[in-house]
């Protein structure tokens, strides 16, 4: 029967124990003593999990990624051991490393709203016509949730066509949105913009105040009721690829790999993933998704723009507390040619939503945006209401803002593109959950139908219908009527940009002739730091603001600490860090980074200048990663790679 919380953990905790014990006590005599005792305290996960994946698939999964269980599981004394499982084979690599393989019909890299819904909908598809297919989401957080991040005011359309008797199912969609309100702040001052002026893109009628993580690990039950398989804490670090050079799966991260790059005791090299169709749905700017697209050519002439996203949750006094407002504004403290913009969502009981988002696309090296939204809460409009409350959650993550055009081809050979991973948002609007969904839907359906048809799956198929399906859907119709107001504001400023966005979205909606294009990388737009002058953020208060650090606690960040780095300096970039981003731009990632990873400190190795100064050096900090994203798009030169590290390392966020 179907457990939860504790008793699930108990339960896990005595099988785990009873395997154990099978395992010491029926393992001959002689391997105990001629092998290393310490290959005995190990497990490899990948292995375990098809062990127990009958057990697990009687349990939720984001019940069985507790904390508690990961450490059960990490630390279990086990034996080497064969598992029989559907498609369970041993390959070997190009580097002749064994490597355990498992084979399903349909392949999921993310478990976000895109991932689950193209999950939930290939089901509904095989039963839909009384057959079955196999469906695994793969998801590199801890548990479903813990890397999810967003505003969220949410549109249920997606979810009411995905499961229409949601709310019987006890989703939770808690807070309807009851007023709108938007603010033009100066410094002192808020001018409020009658509701009137707003385009209808910003008139949330309908709609919910929720936490996205909640939200997804709501949607993984469903996904699991259906027999999806879901497998938390696992990282995919690149796709698997036939001798055609077709996608036919991923592989995942290995564990057990030393800072030193050497292999440890507890080495395990990361299981392949294997699937006649591979979807991607890691987000913005999913390293797989990039690879992918790299690699067949997907983007056109127009590159992907992006946003940094800075959030925090707050408990308020519940006298000041508004269940069902939402508030958005524009002004201060951004200047007026940098893009971005705040929210404050009141969520049931007494939580205050609040963040701020700045585009990429910003020309002054000195800015910080995570500074900016700390000083952003100091406006008298707003830190009256924090006084006395109490910051609970904090974390940050890159969002796409380039718009319909920047979307890349959406399929490639084995596999398709979904939700942020393609760079389904609309600016507008501030969502794009809803569109993640509808995408992640119809991909989900596509493949169910082709894996069920008559005629066989080859190896590596492209199923271009997709895109067809996408285009012709109201998702693509809801981008197309707002492609242009965001480019605007690359052309116009703050009032510009508003003053053409008022004219597409209410007067032509989207049908004007012509389609703005993106010229540039948002790493390109930055200009030398002796253009500007240096920015003084205040320092921190810490009662309403905060410093990096004391926040960065907040999100429950941690990683294994003895792994690689997985935030890499291109090695054909390897100058640049000290050659170009410190002497001529000042070292921008020091400031946009919102988890203070990179840091320039004085290099003891080498001998002073002629001028006596001490040389530097970057220093990387990757254990302080949120996964935001910001490190792979706006450096000088893009010379840093954003790649994975071990699964279930990074954030741990709990209602973002």
């Amino acid at each position: 029967r179907r457990v939860h919380g504790d008793t699930s953990t108990r339960l896990f905790k005595f099988a785990i124990a009873v395997h154990c014990l099978m395992v010491v006590f029926t393992y001959p005599v002689t391997q105990i003593f001629t092998k290393h005792i310490t290959s005995l305290l190990h497990i490899s996960m990948q292995s375990f999990r098809s062990l127990v994946s009958p057990l697990h698939r009687g349990v939720h999964s984001t019940s069985l990624r507790s904390s508690a269980i990961q450490s059960t599981l990490k630390n279990a004394l086990v034996g080497s051991f064969l598992v029989q499982k559907r498609g369970f084979v041993s390959t070997q690599s190009e580097e002749q490393v064994e490597r355990e393989r498992m084979d399903y019909d349909l392949l999921i890299v993310g478990a976000g709203p895109a991932g689950l819904s193209a999950a939930i909908q290939a089901k509904k598809t095989a039963k839909a016509q009384g057959k079955d297919i196999s469906v695994c989401v793969v998801e590199k957080g801890a548990e479903v949730g813990s890397h999810i991040l967003s505003g969220n005011v949410f549109e249920p359309r997606a979810l009411n066509e995905l499961i229409p008797d949601w709310k019987q199912k006890g989703a939770p969609l808690e807070t309807p949105v009851k007023q709108d309100r938007f603010y033009f702040l100066s410094e002192k001052r808020a001018f409020e913009l009658p509701e009137v002026f707003l385009p209808k893109q910003l008139h949330n009628h309908g709609n919910y105040i929720i936490s996205l993580g909640h939200l997804c690990k709501w949607m993984a039950q469903q996904a699991e009721d259906m027999g999806v398989e879901i497998f938390p804490g696992f990282s995919a670090a690149s796709p698997v690829l036939n001798a055609q050079g077709k996608v036919c799966g991923i592989q995942l991260q290995d564990v057990g790999v030393g800072k030193d790059g050497q292999k440890k005791d507890t080495y395990q090299p990361g299981m392949e993933l294997r699937a006649k169709q591979t979807i991607l749905s890691e987000g913005a700017r999913g390293s797989i998704s990039e690879v992918v697209m790299s690699m067949y050519n997907l983007r056109s002439d127009c590159p992907q723009q992006y946003g940094l996203g800075i959030k925090e949750v707050w408990e308020i006094d519940p006298a000041k507390h508004r269940p069902g407002l939402v508030v958005h504004s524009v002004g201060w403290p951004l200047a007026n040619d940098v893009y971005g913009g705040s929210f404050m969502y009141h969520m049931a009981p007494n939580l205050l939503l609040m963040g701020m988002v700045v585009g990429l696309d910003y020309k002054n090296p000195w800015i910080s945006p995570y500074q900016e939204f700390q000083q952003w809460k100091t406006h008298p409009h707003i830190q009256p209401l924090l006084e006395g409350g109490r910051c609970i959650s904090y974390g940050a993550r890159v969002l796409n803002e380039g718009g319909l055009q920047a979307l890349p081809k959406l399929t490639f050979p084995g596999g398709m593109l979904t939700g942020c991973s393609a760079g389904f948002l609309n600016v507008p609007k501030i969502k794009g959950t809803h569109l993640a969904m509808k995408s992640g839907m119809l991909a989900g359906e596509t493949a169910a139908k082709r894996l069920l048809s008559d005629q066989s799956v080859t190896d590596g198929e492209e199923l271009v219908e997709y895109e067809k399906n996408v285009r012709e859907s109201w998702a693509w119709h809801e981008l197309h009527k707002t492609r242009n107001a965001k480019p605007a504001f690359k052309w116009g400023g703050l009032l510009g940009g508003m003053a053409y966005s008022g004219l597409t979205l209410k007067v032509t909606h989207g049908k004007e002739p012509w389609t703005f294009k993106w010229s540039k990388k948002d790493h390109e737009t930055t200009q030398p730091a002796h253009k500007h002058t240096k920015i003084e953020y205040p320092k921190p208060d810490g009662k309403i603001t905060f410093d990096i650090l004391e926040n960065l606690m907040r999100s429950g960040t941690n990683h294994e600490h003895d792994q690689p780095s997985h935030l890499k300096v291109k090695p054909a970039l390897a100058h640049v860090p000290l050659e170009t981003s410190l002497p001529v731009y000042a070292a921008p990632e020091s400031r946009f980074c919102p988890a203070k990873v990179y840091e320039y400190v004085p290099d003891e190795t080498k001998p002073a200048t002629p001028t006596g100064d001490t040389p530097m050096r970057l220093q990387i900090n990757a254990q302080n990663c949120v996964h935001c994203k910001c490190c792979d798009i706006k450096p000088p030169h893009n010379f840093i790679q954003w790649t994975v590290p071990e699964g279930g390392g990074g954030p741990a966020y709990s209602g973002m």
